[in-house]
This record gives C-alpha cells, sequence and structure tokens, in this order.
C-alpha cells in the first residue's frame, strides 16, 4: 500500500474528514488509493498554540505511530496567488490545516475511511510503501534458493567454492537474481519490513570445524504477538506466531538441531547471535565475522 506520514493533529483531522487537502512543496504524479500515517514526531509548540486549530479535532488522544486512515489521492494542483486567495476566502477551515503559498502544491484527498485497526509503523519520507506480511511472502515467492559468486554467476547448489567465491546481495540484487540463501533473502525481507516496529535479525552458527552450518532468519513483533518470517528454509516456509520471543528462538534452534544436526551437536559449539544490517557484497568470512559482533543470545 502507498502511504503518506503526516504529524499530528494533521493526521487526525484528515481521518476525521476536517481536512481533505494536504499541502506539499513538491508536486507528486502518484493517484490512486493512499493510506495516512501519523507520525511519531511530537506536536510542534506553535501547533499546539494554535487553538483554533487544535479545537478542530474531535478526539485529541492523537495516534502517534500509527497508519490510521485510507483515501484517494485524486489530484495535485500548483498554487496561484489567486488559489491561494481563494482558499483563505471561501475555505477558511481548509486554509487553516493547511501551510498555503504561492508556488506550493495542492493534494487533494477524496473518500477518506478511517481504518477499524491502524497499523503500527514507522513513518518515511515522501509517499512511501507498506507491506503486509503475506504480500512480502507473495513477492518473494519466485526467488530459489541458492547464491552469486564474486563475478556475478549463479549458483543453486551450495558447494564447497561457496566459502570462498560467495558474495551478499543487496535487497535489490535479490529481487533482480531471483536467488539467493537465507543471508542474502533476510535483507530483501527486512527492506519490505523496513516500516515495522520491533523487527530483529539472527544468525544461528553451529561450530564443527567442518562445514560450520547456519541459518539466519527474521523476527518481529505485532499486537503482543511474536512472529517468525521465514521464506529461505522451505521446510518452514511460511509465518509462524508465538506467545513470545523466548518461545519463538527456541523453536527456530530445535528445529535447527532435528532437521539440519540431526540432533546429534554438543551445546556449547551451538550459538545464536542477533545482528544488526550488514554491508552489502559482504565474503563469507566477511559475513560470519559481521554477525559474531552482534549480540550473543543465551536459550
Amino acid at each position: 500500500m502507498k502511504v503518506l506520514s503526516l504529524t499530528e493533529p494533521y493526521a487526525t483531522l484528515i481521518k476525521e474528514k476536517k481536512k481533505q487537502i494536504e499541502t506539499r512543496s513538491f508536486r507528486t504524479n502518484y493517484r490512486g488509493e493512499l493510506y495516512i500515517h501519523a507520525s511519531s514526531t511530537a506536536i510542534k509548540k506553535e501547533t499546539k498554540n494554535n487553538k483554533k486549530l487544535m479545537q478542530l479535532v474531535d478526539n485529541p488522544s492523537f495516534p502517534h505511530g500509527y497508519i490510521i486512515c485510507k483515501c484517494n489521492l485524486v489530484n495535485c494542483i500548483e498554487m496561484t496567488k489567486e488559489y491561494v486567495e481563494d482558499m483563505k476566502k471561501n475555505h477558511p477551515q481548509e486554509y487553516l490545516c493547511g501551510d498555503y503559498q504561492e508556488g506550493r502544491f495542492a493534494w487533494i484527498l477524496e473518500d477518506i475511511v478511517p481504518l477499524e485497526t491502524p497499523l503500527k509503523a514507522k513513518g518515511q519520507l515522501g509517499i512511501w510503501n507498506y507491506y503486509r506480511e503475506l504480500e512480502i511472502m507473495d513477492l518473494m515467492k519466485d526467488i530459489a534458493y541458492g547464491w552469486i559468486d564474486k563475478n556475478n554467476n549463479k549458483h543453486h547448489i551450495v558447494d564447497n567454492h561457496f566459502s570462498d567465491d560467495y558474495r551478499l546481495q543487496s535487497p535489490q540484487e535479490v529481487s533482480k537474481n531471483q536467488i539467493g540463501v537465507c543471508w542474502d533473502q533476510i535483507e530483501l525481507e527486512r527492506y519490505y519490513m523496513k516500516a515495522y516496529e520491533n523487527v530483529k535479525t539472527y544468525f544461528l552458527v553451529y561450530y564443527n570445524h567442518q562445514n560450520c552450518p547456519t541459518h539466519t532468519f527474521l523476527t518481529y513483533q505485532k499486537q503482543q504477538k511474536y512472529y517468525w518470517f521465514e521464506h529461505a528454509w522451505n521446510l518452514f516456509q511460511g509465518i509462524h506466531e508465538y506467545q513470545s520471543q523466548e518461545d519463538l528462538l527456541l523453536d527456530v534452534r530445535n528445529k535447527f538441531i532435528e532437521k539440519e544436526l540431526n540432533n546429534h551437536f554438543q551445546k556449547s559449539n551451538l550459538i545464536l547471535y542477533e545482528y544488526q544490517k550488514p554491508a552489502s557484497h559482504l565474503s563469507t568470512e566477511e559475513f560470519y565475522k559481521h554477525c559474531e559482533q552482534g549480540k550473543k543470545i543465551f536459550l
């Protein structure tokens, strides 16, 4: 879905249909369905002191950090002097709710509908995309398991050349190449979920002095539940729900022990790290080092 972030009280004024024109310093060519996001940014002091504006709001309990309504963006008008004067004279409430100056742009909104259940999200600049979980899974459905080497060749089998020749892809490269191991696919998932709250990525590794099997996976929190989003590991592809983050991590760990280690392992050699976004094009060794600098999780 396409989303536009606004500071309060302007997002709520749109939701309550008190404001149907969003004023911006730039033009947009986009037309169509648009969701309105109430920014986490605090209300400015001068805005709070604007009593006429603040009194327009029915419910002053502002939903900071949520997508709260949808509408249709039907037009974008460059403001002339005459346009500004007309708004000031004939549409005083709309004029009060925007920044009307010659040379700015009026984004015309219609068909405003509040969401029954607002969506928690991080705001972004301009018009941005929010992807629901099933949309993300669908966007990734054609991505095969495999890897790209340092010469940009595709490999569908992780063989003896992987350790020396592998390079971590960027999200855009995974989408374009339609191939990636879990290390790569996590970065595309991270990209699609950049508006989500509490997204975490983990590196599970078994140090056995041979091939050191690993799995990376992504989790997120939503409405007091915890979710494991899995695409690369075909056996468990899907979205799995848990009551706690600890339950989630234990389940992934136990599945890894059963399916990847055949239940033969030394507990001290199995390590879980929470890691941050890595740079693109890391080698295998560099990726290990990056993850090992993350937070070690004890289960």
